[in-house]
């Protein structure tokens, strides 16, 4: 039997109304509703053909909507796809190193290296791990292949270690003698040592297009914003806070705005980097330290090592949602998050102990006696191209 055109279209309606109740049905349940979304799936995004001006020898943006889009799950480099999953672990005052298997949560050894090491760095090839001997007035090479130590390179007060985006030069963030000095990213050989006038250099993050760096400075609570290929600082600013200590920097996935965490303001400030005006401030928790970005982008870790817990700040609603506590309390630090994103391994600085933490529910899966003054954990290998230095900062 033959239909008209308003019968049809009548029926044509009506499917579209059923269909849109059983989609509302369907999604009506509040059970995850507190989980981390780090845990979830990514909505999928529009794909950017802006083209990101970058400095020479830089690789090209992927996406300069997420400039973490290349640390999804399972986007493990060919370098890195055949190394073992490891977690190492700097302790400051005992100057060794812990490694732990994160799949049994065992310690497999413990390797001597210089006095004071403060940070694991991956290095910009991802072929190598620098442990930053800081009075040792070294940097001890593993193999995270094998997971053996090398000989150790002379490298004066390295508190901290980043690469410049192009994979020519690292930066050592060299604390106490009051330098930046770029130095060759294979040999270690100096190329350009840079006085600044602030104390305590400590932590850094790149912009977009790798052509300044954000430094904070942690004993005179002060940032600086540094011109890469001219090795300059080219920007200062003290904090709006008495008694300002600046540590981790971490920019936003769209490149607009850096996170600077403060253990003495207790929070983050939020910087326009490309501006370099008056930041403002999020207030998070005491001792306010370590940023770690989720695997899908939209939020960030913030260990507040002061109070035993860490913060959620989602990126898209620019606010906190959440605040996890760990059972008992300790002191949160540095770290990374799990190659899947699974998990968010932090040290406990005053309590000689690593945490292994749940994205998705914040509980504690874990918690590992190491040695003394656990400090910059590396998580290793976790997905990206390259890895501008720190405990794993990957593009």
């Amino acid at each position: 039997m033959r239909t008209t055109k308003a019968a049809r279209l009548l029926a044509a309606g009506a499917a579209v109304t059923a269909l849109t109740l059983l989609t509302a049905c369907g999604g009506g349940t509040r059970a995850h509703e507190d989980e981390a979304l780090g845990s979830k799936a990514p909505v999928p995004q529009p794909v950017q053909k802006a083209r990101v001006d970058v400095l020479p020898g830089m690789p090209a943006v992927e996406d300069p909507g997420d400039l973490y889009s290349a640390d999804r799950p399972g986007r493990l480099s060919p370098v890195v796809k055949d190394f073992p999953s490891r977690v190492y672990v700097p302790n400051t005052n005992s100057n060794t190193v812990t490694v732990i298997d994160p799949a049994t949560y065992r310690i497999l050894k413990t390797i001597p290296v210089g006095r004071q090491p403060q940070h694991v760095v991956p290095s910009w090839d991802l072929k190598t791990l620098w442990v930053n001997n800081d009075l040792g007035n070294s940097l001890t090479p593993i193999d995270p292949r094998t997971g053996k130590a090398g000989a150790p390179v002379d490298v004066h007060d390295p508190y901290n270690l980043y690469f410049t985006p192009d994979g020519r030069y690292a930066v050592v963030m060299a604390s106490m003698d009051r330098q930046l000095v770029f130095r060759d990213a294979h040999t270690m050989k100096v190329v350009k040592t840079v006085p600044v006038s602030c104390y305590g250099v400590n932590h850094a993050d790149f912009s977009v297009d790798g052509r300044y760096f954000i430094v904070s400075c942690e004993f005179s609570g002060e940032v600086l914003k540094v011109d890469t290929a001219r090795m300059k600082v080219v920007e200062q600013e003290k904090l709006p806070f008495k008694g300002a200590m600046p540590q981790d920097v971490k920019i936003s996935p769209d490149g607009k705005l850096f996170y600077i965490a403060d253990m003495m303001a207790n929070g983050l400030w939020i910087l326009d980097g490309d501006k370099f005006t008056r930041p403002r401030f999020l207030a998070t928790g005491k001792g306010a330290h370590g940023l770690y970005v989720s695997r899908d982008s939209r939020e960030m870790y913030v260990s507040n090592r002061g109070e035993g817990t860490i913060s959620i700040f989602d990126f898209a609603r620019n606010r906190l949602t959440k605040k996890w506590r760990l059972p008992g309390g300790g002191s949160p630090d540095m770290g990374g998050v799990s190659a899947d994103g699974k998990v968010l391994w932090l040290s406990g600085r005053y309590n000689a102990e690593v945490y292994a933490i749940d994205t998705r529910t914040g509980a504690q899966l874990a918690r590992i006696k190491v040695g003394s003054g656990p400090h910059g954990l590396a998580v290793y290998p976790q997905p990206g191209r390259y890895s501008l230095g720190h405990t794993g900062i990957f593009r």
